[in-house]
């Protein structure tokens, strides 16, 4: 029997351009791009050089510290670019995608009838692995390590974020065969979690798993307020999670046999004209979403939420992990007494303006942080929006000063930067906190 848990704590934040429940038939992209960016902790060893032909689900690059984690192409075609940055590091490698696309066979099976090993090697090899991540330290999981429990959050309450209901609407089949599959990689619960205003069959239905509901306001979806309250993080446990499309791709595998990284994204904003969704590969090139669907004024163009996405240019490619692709108008400009003028249309989560008149308005942000960095001062600002049982300004504050006691006492091994991103956009002091906690959990995991 699950769990119904209400978080209390925390804001929705309600923006305009959100995408209708359609799905626009979008023609494949030409181009395609794995960022080992992406994968945070990763040190990429490539397999492939301009010129090579791969298939999908050949092996393009691998984890320099852990060889069996591979990452695979999505589509077949020809590596045309390898791009680096600084000191050579890594960033992007381009693929030209055949119109017909050809497949590497990793064989179709029953995850039910195959042991623990067989069922990691074939996500192993078909590089479906880097989906499944882990908490503590928000990694890719060690194939070497066993789960205590598998979460699955399915449902997202990042503004204009995909609903995750309507996306995997008719994937029972594949959902319930990736759960089959995660479950074969844990001796403990499968959790799937959803929302109270979910009406799902694919997630309430799925067997072999412990359906668990949340009421509140976003971050409710983070899979680490879900790990806080249903099986706290201590020293030693490890807890895996994989997003709901993943886990479809997961299924399809053993299904199919081919590693079909197919997702249904949200094309959402106020900045585009018409928002819609759209079934996409992943890495997928962005261009020809906002082709003549972007409004005059200069955007920012966004892959994944505005609150934890990677800003990208219009010649980007989506990252790995996300379902959302956001415009939002670029906030380049300075604003003549802002803080003293009565802000009727601003948005705020005190008091400050007049949006608590008007709960249910959708308001057209932009990036203007209003402000520079100020002193960090103690307040319950942080409080109000973090729905755990945890300090977040001392634990920012250990992590500033590299504390490692102190970062553990106060729950570093809980928390991944998306758990401070509402924080972060609340932020009087402007306080890069994401970036703070990402620097403290790299600290926790060199140091083991």
């Amino acid at each position: 029997m699950g769990k119904t848990i209400r978080i209390n704590k925390g804001y929705n934040i309600k923006l305009k351009g959100k995408a209708p429940l359609t799905i626009k038939n979008h023609p494949q992209a030409e181009t395609f791009a794995i960022k080992p960016t992406d994968f945070h902790g990763l040190v990429p060893k490539l397999h492939v050089q301009v010129g090579t032909e791969v298939k999908a689900g050949t092996t393009i690059l691998h984890d320099k510290y852990n060889e069996n984690v591979l990452i695979t192409a999505p589509v077949s075609g020809e590596v045309i670019e390898i791009n680096r940055g600084e000191k050579r590091k890594l960033l992007e490698v381009k693929i030209l995608a055949d119109k017909d696309l050809k497949y590497e066979d990793f064989g179709a099976a029953d995850p039910s009838g195959l042991s623990e090993e067989q069922v990691k090697e074939k996500i192993l090899k078909s590089g479906c692995w880097p989906f499944i991540r882990q908490r503590p330290f928000d990694v890719i999981a060690k194939p070497e390590n066993t789960p205590n429990e598998i979460f699955i959050s399915a449902f997202d309450t990042n503004p204009l974020a995909a609903d995750m209901s309507f996306v995997v609407q008719g994937k029972e089949k594949e959902f319930q065969t990736g759960v089959n599959a995660l479950k074969q990689l844990t001796s403990g619960n499968v959790h799937v979690n959803v929302h109270a205003n979910s009406d799902s069959s694919v997630f309430t239905n799925a067997s072999g798993v412990e359906v668990n509901t949340f009421k509140g306001p976003h971050p409710a979806s983070n899979v680490g307020v879900q790990i806080h309250h249903l099986s706290p993080i201590s020293k030693g446990k490890v807890i895996w999670y994989v997003n709901p499309q993943d886990v479809i791709i997961i299924g399809r595998l053993f299904l199919e046999g081919k590693f079909i990284p197919k997702k249904t994204i949200a094309v959402a904003g106020p900045q585009i004209k018409e928002p819609y969704y759209a079934e996409v590969l992943v890495g997928t090139s962005v261009k020809s979403f906002i082709d003549d669907n972007l409004k005059e004024n200069l955007s920012r163009l966004i892959s994944g939420s505005v609150l934890t996405g990677e800003a990208i240019s219009g010649e980007g490619y989506l990252g790995f992990y996300h379902s959302q692709l956001t415009a939002i108008k670029e906030g380049n400009y300075p604003e003549f007494l802002g803080w003293a003028l009565p802000g009727f249309g601003k948005l705020s989560l005190t008091r400050a303006f007049w949006s608590w008149l008007t709960p249910n308005k959708e308001f057209e942000l932009d990036t203007n942080t209003h402000g520079e960095e100020r002193p960090f001062v103690m307040s319950n600002q942080y409080d109000n929006l973090f729905p755990m049982d945890i300090y977040p300004v001392a634990l920012l504050k250990s992590i500033m000063v590299n504390d490692m006691d102190k970062m553990e006492q106060f729950g570093i091994l809980e928390v991944a930067p998306e758990d401070f991103a509402l924080c972060e956009f609340a932020c009087t002091s402007k306080i890069n906190s994401q970036e703070i906690v990402r620097e403290g959990l790299d600290i926790m995991l060199k140091e083991g």
